[in-house]
């Protein structure tokens, strides 16, 4: 049998489906994409609402990680880079810290903000150091500890903890308590301290929709739920069965496979809403940190302070929030804006729309770099993808993607004889 009449099948076309269908064609593979929804990219895409590009929630590219800039083309994305540091909101001021290595503006507002002391801003270049010596597959074989323990350990002060570490990774967490693996702490920092924050210029969408014109002989079945995939065969929720020599499920897969019914991933939420506004409070591309403990808002950005391909008539402020809340939209709309007057002084706050990502970030332990193809394997034919495997991270999501497609590419090479199949593909 060629390698093109083998019939494979991804389920999910999100970022690691994406990577598993590009692995398998570069080894000569004919795959075919089923997704439930009417296009690529599964938690990485946006929408375009009054000519403003909106990301399904805040979301950066950190470019220095390894499996991005494998498999990206950074310069056609027209990357757009944030500013390595924060303004934080607390007790009526507004202080900016940051990384004077990296932007030297930053070094006499980070040496005089009264964010941390002199000892936590030593702290902090030791940190640096530190983690730009220890190797990636290192941090991963380190024992996990909550990273709120992992700070504490490390001698940073409840202030620095609270105005600073705790908001700007409780917005990349997900959660506010920072309970997230130490792991994934030492990860995320060495990434940040040793590449930069970006966004493409055609909002986060361009890496997913970057990933889909790479394919040249991937065909894609949009608007398809599937109802469960068994050995050799995918039950679609209208009742047709497609045959499949091989099956990547790069979703989750608990509600898919029978013997993965108490298997089911956890996931942390968060809500971003966007506002239109008439003008920018930050001029440059910089998060805002609101480290008031009473507050809904987490961070703020400006995305109309990055060069972006279609722009509105005027600023457009996304703000996210990872507090559990019961309110129903129009409160939290309300309660949002008053918090935009209140602490940020942004006024004549226009809604636009929000984002409620009920599965936004795996909620995972024991937190891995790396997997091997075979690990991929759950039985004869199927395989998983995903970043729930490894790590809750874009890079986790393609490394995963790639061992899937590697399993049954090894599978293959290895002589298994598969048979005909003869019904519709």
């Amino acid at each position: 049998m060629k390698k093109s009449d083998y019939k494979i099948h991804i389920i999910g076309a999100g970022i690691s489906g994406l990577i598993a269908a590009q692995v398998l064609e570069n080894y000569g593979y004919h795959p075919k994409i089923i997704e439930a929804t009417n296009t690529v990219g599964g938690r990485v895409k946006s929408d375009i609402v009054n000519d403003y590009i909106l990301d399904h929630g805040f979301q950066v590219l950190l470019s220095e990680y390894p499996a991005a800039k494998k498999y990206l083309n950074y310069q056609a994305l027209d990357l757009q880079k944030l500013v390595s540091g924060a303004v934080i909101f607390k007790d009526g001021k507004t202080q900016k810290i940051g990384d004077p290595f990296r932007d030297i503006s930053l070094l006499f507002p980070t040496i005089f903000a009264n964010i941390g002391s002199t000892k936590d801003k030593l702290k902090i270049l030791k940190l640096n150091t530190n983690l730009k010596k220890k190797k990636l597959q290192e941090i991963f074989n380190t024992d996990e500890i909550t990273t709120h323990q992992y700070l504490k350990n490390y001698g940073f002060s409840e202030n620095i903890m609270n105005s600073f570490f705790k908001p700007f990774f409780s917005g990349i967490f997900l959660e506010p308590n920072l309970e997230t693996s130490s792991r994934m702490f030492e990860f995320v920092y060495k990434m940040f301290g040793e590449g930069h924050a970006v966004i493409p210029k055609e909002g986060i969408q361009a890496i997913s929709n970057q990933l889909k014109n790479n394919l040249q002989h991937t065909t894609f079945l949009f608007n398809t739920p599937v109802q469960q995939v068994k050995n050799n065969s995918i039950i679609l929720n209208s009742g047709q069965e497609i045959k499949s020599h091989f099956t990547i499920i790069a979703t989750e897969a608990s509600n898919l496979v029978s013997n993965l019914k108490n298997q089911e991933t956890e996931w942390k939420s968060c809500d971003t809403l966007y506002f239109e506004v008439p003008e920018r409070t930050l001029k440059t591309p910089i998060i805002g940190l609101v480290a008031e403990a009473s507050t809904l808002i987490n961070n703020i950005f400006y995305t109309t302070s990055v060069k972006s391909s279609t722009k509105g008539k005027q600023e457009l402020l996304s703000v996210t929030i990872v507090k559990e809340h019961q309110l129903k939209e129009s409160d939290l709309v309300n309660k949002v804006t008053s918090e935009l007057i209140k602490y940020c002084n942004i006024i004549d706050a226009k809604f636009i729309k929000r984002y409620c990502i009920k599965k936004a970030l795996p909620k995972l332990s024991n937190l891995q770099y790396e997997i091997s193809s075979t690990e991929t394997q759950l039985t004869s034919s199927i395989f998983l993808a995903g970043d729930q495997l490894l790590n809750g991270s874009l890079n986790a999501a393609m490394i995963s993607g790639e061992r899937a497609a590697m399993g049954i590419i090894k599978t293959l090479e290895d002589g298994l004889i598969v048979d005909e199949l003869t019904s519709e593909y």
